[in-house]
């Protein structure tokens, strides 16, 4: 049984990942920022994530339950992580700032986490190999005011 064209939530006419792989079955790489001024970042991969179900509070619940859970993420378990930001979407411009992106901070690129029943992550133009930032305000404020990178 295929679906037709306007039941399809992907693109097989379009060669981009983002548009060929369904959003209930969608790959983020989510950037887990410790440190701003110091650059400590580590990335992890979701696979197979539903973004038509899924919400940003079950994204970040998600999150938080990978990094208290992972060993690799030890060092990053000191941070009271409260906010959900789009690093980059796919196939789009990259920042020049390596750590975060400094734009759209009052916009849907902030994502909500503290409702439950909030909109669905695509709704948030989020779609397959689109990475995410998880990080603490308060910090990221203090960071964007003065964006010195320390060594």
């Amino acid at each position: 049984m295929s679906l037709s064209k306007e039941e399809q939530d992907f693109d097989l006419q379009e060669p981009l990942t983002s548009s060929t792989t369904p959003l209930s079955n969608s790959t983020l790489t989510i950037r887990v920022i410790k440190s701003f001024p110091y650059r400590n970042v580590k990335n992890f991969i979701l696979r197979n994530y539903n973004l038509k179900e899924k919400t940003g509070y079950d994204l970040f619940n998600d999150c938080i339950k990978h990094i208290q859970t992972d060993g690799a993420f030890r060092p990053f378990r000191n941070v009271n992580y409260d906010t959900m930001k789009i690093y980059t979407h796919a196939h789009g411009f990259k920042t020049v700032n390596l750590v975060i992106n400094f734009e759209h901070d009052d916009d849907d690129w902030v994502l909500d986490i503290k409702n439950p029943k909030g909109k669905p992550l695509c709704e948030y133009d989020i779609e397959n190999e689109t990475e995410i930032s998880l990080y603490n305000l308060e910090e990221y404020i203090k960071y964007k005011v003065n964006p010195v990178e320390k060594w």
